[in-house]
């Protein structure tokens, strides 16, 4: 079993989670922010929801930016931050690019897929198991997703 140091939770992670709530703030659709922190937390990538395709969550933009600048192994000791709990393409492609762990803010009752209605990351078959880490500053990501629902009505 691989061990992932936990400086984010004691340094950097309420930051990197209130920089990827800016990003949902911002976002194009859904108020959904991610981020790809590296092993010394520093910010690799980021994405926020962008309605112009379905497939241009936050975490596959976070995911598909970092691939050009970590490659295939360079995921392992990385963290993404999310402010919604990834739904299941989202969860699947930090599985596929190993990716070492998953803080999320809100959890998803609908479609989520660390925990809530699926739980890829823990119960993929195969040698790769995800760290998640569920509801880090839950409260405040909800509020972002709450008051973009009410922008868009």
């Amino acid at each position: 079993m691989r061990l992932l140091r936990p400086y984010m939770f004691e340094n950097r992670a309420s930051e990197l989670m209130k920089r990827a709530m800016r990003l949902a703030k911002e976002a194009d659709g859904a108020k959904v922010g991610a981020i790809l922190a590296g092993p010394e937390g520093e910010i690799v990538s980021e994405g926020a929801n962008d309605r112009s395709s379905p497939f241009l969550h936050a975490e596959a933009i976070a995911l598909r930016e970092a691939w050009a600048k970590l490659g295939p192994s360079g995921f392992k000791e990385c963290t993404l931050f999310c402010t919604l709990e990834p739904c299941a393409m989202c969860a699947g492609a930090s599985l596929l690019f190993k990716v070492g762990r998953i803080v999320f803010g809100a959890w998803d009752p609908s479609a989520g897929a660390c925990g809530s209605v699926w739980d890829i990351p823990r119960d993929a078959p195969g040698g790769w198991k995800t760290e998640v880490v569920g509801g880090f500053m839950a409260e405040e990501c909800s509020k972002i997703l709450k008051d973009g629902f009410s922008d868009i009505r």
